[in-house]
């Protein structure tokens, strides 16, 4: 029995061997393929890829990640303004970086305000000589407004450019509520308050309308002067003046309607433009793809080319979103919280201290 406890032992020790050995081999060997083959994450040689599959915000919304799982749904894509903006700046003077690629078949949109820094930004690439082509299936508006300061411009054959101009609609509760017999009891300072106009009126009063009517047409004017200056070529009066017919003269296609009234330069499919963009950049040795090419991602990019922090630093408070009670945000402007940043820059020995509001205002609250 003492013999065979021995050898069971000499074999069990064997089989533990032979394990490590073959542990030992399997993990220098995926360290070897982690090592050889450049991580998604790295910055290369080539195009610095912006794929904005969501909007442009002035301040990201924090994601609850309970709340994204009960409701089933992933959370909007959302991109910083100020990141874009200092990733193109940071791209234009890089030698590394040889052109800059906007895939915005996924994007939502953004404010007008943030498209025409964006656009600044994309200038500057230009300027630096290097080459910024956009790729989508379907441009509307604040899409069309970036993608206009583009070198090159594609589109997919079956999807086109729409421009719709600002607006929307309104949903008034008055006729409702009356109907229910709900008395909604509105409390306000001053003659004209529009925001509670839904829940007091069937529509919209003279003074809102005409209100609005100023604050539309001033973003429409200004809307067709900038796409207007950053694509000279386009017509862009016909464009937004006489949709119907300009449409109707490419034959009700929006692709080919798009074209000739110059808001892209070419009409092309994914591989397509890819295959353009590795005619700039070289191809990707690394892929197993067709038309693949080198390039950076936003986020790498980012962690690459952090800020500058010489000198004193200077403070930055972000009112985005509804101003609300309580500690809402970021992304919500809770009044709780936003005081409390006030208070404690208040207390750091700051050179200067910016507030940057991008909000359609709210409650009042502390912070104000």
């Amino acid at each position: 029995m003492q013999f065979a406890g021995k050898v069971w032992r000499l074999l069990v020790g064997i089989k533990d061997g032979l394990v490590l050995v073959f542990m030992l081999l399997f993990f220098t060997a995926l360290f070897a393929v982690l090592t050889a083959r450049p991580s998604p994450a790295a910055v290369r040689d080539g195009a610095l890829l912006l794929d904005l599959s969501g909007v442009v915000v002035e301040e990201r919304t924090e994601i609850d990640p309970i709340a994204a799982l009960l409701s089933g749904t992933a959370p909007v894509g959302e991109y910083q303004a100020r990141d874009v903006i200092h990733a193109l700046d940071e791209a234009a003077g890089d030698e590394r970086i040889s052109a800059v690629v906007l895939d915005l078949d996924r994007f939502l949109g953004g404010g007008q305000v943030h498209m025409q820094a964006i656009g600044e930004a994309l200038d500057r690439v230009r300027a630096a000589e290097k080459p910024v082509l956009a790729y989508a299936t379907a441009y509307t508006d604040d899409g069309m407004l970036l993608a206009a300061h583009a070198s090159e411009v594609w589109v997919n054959p079956l999807g086109g450019a729409v421009i719709a101009g600002p607006g929307g609609e309104r949903l008034y509760y008055a006729g409702l509520l009356d109907k229910l017999k709900v008395n909604a009891r509105v409390y306000k300072v001053g003659e004209y308050k529009s925001a509670v106009e839904p829940y007091s009126r069937a529509g919209m009063s003279d003074p809102a309308r005409e209100n609005a009517r100023a604050l539309y047409e001033t973003l429409w004017e200004e809307y067709r002067a900038n796409l207007k200056k950053a694509r000279p070529a386009a017509d862009v009066a016909r464009i937004t003046d006489q949709p119907v017919a300009w449409i109707e003269a490419a034959g009700g296609d929006l692709a080919t309607a798009a074209l000739q009234a110059g808001l892209v330069d070419k009409l092309g499919t994914r591989a397509d433009f890819e295959q353009r963009v590795v005619e700039l950049v070289g191809e990707d040795d690394w892929a197993e793809g067709p038309n693949a090419y080198p390039h950076t991602e936003l986020n790498a990019w980012l962690e690459d080319n952090p800020l500058p922090d010489a000198g004193r630093p200077i403070g930055v408070i972000t009112v985005a979103g509804e101003i609300v009670d309580g500690d809402a945000g970021p992304g919500t402007a809770g009044g709780d919280r936003i005081a409390g940043l006030l208070d404690d820059a208040l207390e750091q020995e700051l050179a200067g201290l910016v507030v940057r509001v991008d909000s359609p205002g709210g409650r009042c609250s502390p912070a104000s």
